[in-house]
């Protein structure tokens, strides 16, 4: 009677194990895709006069199949084991599209004279920062302080509006991580930004 008993538990754990490894589908981060998506929401808000060559960008978990455990290439015997999905990157939604309407006309209107004279740079969070207070006319001071900050509310929003509306609110930091190194990419030759180690370039 136990020897029954523990077949038939035995034989309910490997069904709720079969099961689990039917409905589990792994999602990797569409570094490339996003990567695209990068370029045309800035290209689209500060233009494509950028000179620098965009280096590809490798996902190193979609670069290898994960290696199976031996419970998995057991029940895969016996079921078709769920794929790997990349998922693709939307940057259309309303949302998304009214924040980069913004952002395009902020950025021609108040703050690219001031990326040309040296005044604002990117940040290597993918933000905008005054970095010489001196090369902005005093009269003209509060004006741009305050499209920084909007430009700053906005970037923030669209990286998290991103990753929302595409189902992975846990990719929020690697999309601004992506979008940081655009901004730098797609800025015109002369423009400041922000290294790897906080130190100010200029390209």
């Amino acid at each position: 009677m136990r020897h029954r008993l523990l077949l038939v538990l035995s034989a309910m754990a490997v069904s709720t194990l079969v099961l689990s490894a039917c409905l589990t589908i792994n999602v990797y981060f569409p570094a490339a895709e996003t990567r695209e998506a990068a370029r045309e929401f800035v290209e689209n808000v500060i233009g494509e006069d950028g000179t620098a060559e965009s280096p590809p960008l490798v996902d190193p978990q979609g670069a290898i199949a994960p290696r199976q455990g031996l419970g998995e290439r057991v029940l895969g015997f016996f079921i078709p084991v769920a794929h790997a999905q990349t998922a693709d990157i939307n940057i259309r939604t309303p949302a998304i599209l009214a924040i980069q309407s913004r952002m395009a006309e902020r950025f021609r209107s108040q703050l690219q004279p001031h990326f040309e004279s040296g005044a604002l740079g990117f940040t290597r969070d993918g933000l905008v920062v005054v970095r010489n207070a001196g090369a902005i006319p005093l009269n003209a001071r509060v004006a741009v302080n305050q499209a920084v900050a909007d430009d700053n509310r906005d970037r923030n929003a669209v990286y998290r509006e991103i990753a929302v509306a595409n189902g992975h609110p846990e990719w929020e930091a690697q999309i601004r991580e992506i979008f940081a190194r655009q901004w730098v990419e797609s800025a015109r030759s002369g423009w400041h930004y922000q290294d790897a180690g906080g130190s100010w370039r200029q390209k």
